[in-house]
């Protein structure tokens, strides 16, 4: 009597399905990409960077200054004049018309002139030599959150400016307002071409590598889609859609070339289409699950950090992973059910697929010799990889966490030509004021003097302070003001020196002995604070998201050193890729080539957000070649062979997505956003390190060092986790 054949599990079910009704499913995400995208256009949301942190000593004295001082509270920034051929002085005329047409425009406070009323003494906000001047403008709220329609507005109000001659830019938030909107895919064009070109290598076919670039592209689309329509509700980062787009791209392509490489193969092995493509996706569609869901708990552990610009910045990777997910397991399967057998139609070269499934045909490839060679010499290939990634490593430990300024940007942004042209008049500091705000109101009116001479004696002579200013009271006499200059740069670590003297030392002895609180706020002082708390909030998503991964790797594979492998590895991985960064970045080792000017910090939130998306994607690879070095395990009862057999399958097209993620991340570094750099390069150094250092030295030397006690658990262990089987029947 003959055992009848198990039915098929819930993915090989879709998988099927979609290879049969490939119609249905191909037009079902047509219409959804057609449908958000017009959405999208329609009613899309902005984005905006929002630094602000209720709480905070910066926010709270934000809102100090907007209850007792309105016309000095909100969110300010700056309208730089430049006059080449005379003082600013000259002719007030043009001046004087546009500030009164700003301050007719909605949500804004107030406007100064910074030209002197007759007889009134310099406003401070003109050059010594009155060609270079700058009209503050405080809004109600960020001004990016108005949209780019609001631009027109400040556009028609200094317009009489303009035509007077003057060179007019916008700094601070109405800069980055300004920046060219209009997207650029020069990135996306790069990373697709290379990907073309590794695809046909590895497939060999016009047809098998146009499938993966496909989905994922309309993957991306609708993720991104789907984006847009969300910040209409919430505040998303203006990197979010670039983020969102690398992530997206990268796991989209890998997920789909996962599976046409198993259905490649089956092929062959003489499964009709439909069966292949179910196949496929009940084995390495399991797999391009379960990775796309350790990239998710990866960036949902961003949320740890209680930061909601982080958080958001981690949702939207996350949503073009979960479509990226989506399209793998069922846009892929409905493609390879419409092409049928003409997959390796249009070949460039003989087609060439997984290693085939018979043991009796493997042993013989070049990736079989090579395990064969670490298995006789592991200690060899261990201390290797070590010694590659800890030069990597060095230049972390001097890493310098800070906000990049408008000097980094190119001169083609108004936002850099102001901040040039602030430097010049005014010095370098003069782009990131600090204001100081003294609340009196609960200190009695007879000791009020001695407070306001203590304070003004605590802030003499500040180290690294080019000017502070007399402490001058509201209107109300509640609260103190007076605004602080640094000698360098808002990215520079003397601003950073300042900010911290100032809020730990200079006001807390100015004001010691009575019942004054202190603050330092505006845009530079919350950047500072946010950067104060992400560093401190580091070491606890580095804990969750590790903790996270070991969980799931210890779940699905079931040995508690392969899972703690798996941990210290990525570790060293991400700990070389930041090594990488702060070379080029902060050294300023090929900066200039990268088209970065001078030298700049690391941008606050780039390693931690790099830390999750980074340890994410290296489960992608980790999943895949321990799943087939345990399938081996099982079959064969020998680890050291599991290990050789497991690196000769996968190592082919670990290799081959690995080069198609690197050059879509690597294409990301012709952006001209800085933080956008240093994310492609860092994400791209990482994923490379991963798969040849990690992956092809240190991962098969620890598990031929561990031999069978990698796959050890303990049985009371064993019971408490769940049962997942990671690669199928």
């Amino acid at each position: 009597m003959s055992t009848p054949s198990p039915r098929p599990g819930g993915l090989q079910r879709l998988g099927q399905w979609c290879a049969r009704h490939w119609a249905v499913v191909i037009i079902g995400w047509l219409v959804a990409l057609g449908g958000l995208h017009g959405l999208q256009n329609s009613f899309g949301g902005t984005y905006s960077d929002d630094f602000s942190l209720p709480g905070v000593q910066s926010h709270t004295g934000q809102e100090v200054l907007a209850a007792h001082a309105p016309a000095s509270g909100g969110f300010g920034s700056q309208i730089v004049l430049h006059d080449a051929s005379g003082p600013l002085t000259a002719d007030s005329g043009p001046i004087g018309q546009s500030v009164t047409a700003l301050q007719k425009l909605p949500h804004v406070l107030s406007v100064v002139n910074p030209l002197p009323a007759p007889g009134a003494p310099p406003t401070g906000a003109l050059s010594a030599n009155q060609s270079i001047g700058y009209i503050t403008v405080r809004f109600q709220e960020n001004p990016t959150l108005y949209g780019t329609g609001y631009l027109t507005g400040v556009d028609d109000a200094v317009a009489p400016m303009r035509a007077a001659g003057l060179q007019v830019e916008y700094g601070g938030p109405l800069g980055e307002l300004a920046r060219p909107h209009t997207k650029d895919l020069t990135s996306e064009a790069v990373g697709f071409a290379v990907a073309v070109v590794v695809l046909l290598i590895g497939f060999g076919s016009l047809i098998a590598a146009g499938l993966p670039l496909l989905s994922a592209l309309l993957a991306v689309i609708v993720g991104l889609s789907c984006l847009s329509l969300l910040a209409i509700a919430f505040t998303f980062a203006s990197v979010s859609p670039t983020l969102a787009t690398m992530i997206g791209l990268g796991v989209g392509i890998d997920y789909a070339l996962f599976l046409i490489t198993r259905h490649r193969q089956l092929l062959m092995d003489g499964l009709d289409p439909a069966s292949a493509a179910g196949r496929s996706v009940s084995t390495s569609g399991r797999a391009v699950v379960v990775s796309g869901c350790t990239v998710v708990i990866a960036l949902a552990g961003l949320s740890v950090s209680r930061v909601s610009f982080i958080a958001k910045l981690g949702a939207a990777a996350m949503i073009t992973v979960a479509t990226a997910v989506l399209g793998a397991i069922t846009l892929v399967p409905a493609l390879l059910g419409l092409i049928g057998r003409r997959i390796d139609r249009f070949s460039v070269r003989t087609p060439v697929a997984e290693v085939s499934a018979v043991p009796a045909e493997r042993g013989a490839g070049f990736w079989h010799r090579y395990a064969r060679r670490v298995e006789r010499r592991p200690w060899w290939f261990l201390a290797g990889g070590l010694v590659v990634i800890g030069v990597l490593t060095i230049p972390l430990f001097s890493i310098r966490l800070g906000h990049i300024d408008d000097g980094a940007d190119p001169t083609s942004f108004t936002d850099r030509r102001a901040f040039d042209l602030i430097s010049e008049g005014f010095g370098p500091g003069a782009n990131g004021p600090l204001t100081i705000v003294v609340d009196q109101s609960t200190v009695p009116a007879d000791q009020r003097s001695t407070l306001l001479t203590n304070l003004q004696h605590a802030l003499t002579d500040v180290p690294g302070a080019a000017s502070i200013s007399p402490l001058q009271s509201t209107s109300d006499g509640q609260v103190l003001i007076a605004t602080a200059i640094s000698t360098g740069a808002p990215q520079d670590a003397v601003t950073t020196n300042l900010f911290n003297h100032l809020k730990n030392t200079a006001l807390p002895q100015g004001r010691a002995g009575t019942s004054a609180t202190t603050y330092l706020t505006g845009t530079t002082a919350a950047q500072l604070d946010f950067l104060e708390l992400v560093a401190k909030r580091l070491p606890g998503i580095i804990a969750v998201v590790v903790g996270l991964a070991f969980i799931i790797i210890l779940t699905v594979f079931r040995g508690l050193l392969v899972a703690v492998k798996a941990a210290v590895l990525n570790l060293l991985s991400i700990g070389a890729s930041y090594g990488v960064v702060v070379a080029v970045f902060q050294w300023g080792w090929g900066g200039p080539a990268l088209g970065v000017n001078g030298t700049v910090p690391i941008e606050s939130y780039v390693p931690m957000m790099m830390f999750a998306i980074v340890f994410g994607l290296s489960m992608d690879y980790e999943v895949f070649l321990l799943s087939r070095v345990h399938e081996e395990w099982h079959r064969l009862g020998d680890s050291r062979d599991a290990v050789a057999h497991g690196l000769e399958i996968t190592a082919r097209v670990i290799t081959c997505a690995a080069l198609i993620m690197v050059s879509v991340f690597a294409a990301f570094i012709l952006s001209d956003n800085i933080v956008v750099k240093m994310l492609g390069l860092g994400l791209a150094v990482s994923v490379l390190v991963d798969a040849t250092v990690v992956r092809l030295l240190l991962v098969p030397a620890v598990l031929t060092l561990l031999g069978d006690r990698a796959w050890w658990l303990p049985r009371w262990l064993d019971r408490v986790l769940p049962n997942l089987n990671v690669e199928g029947d």
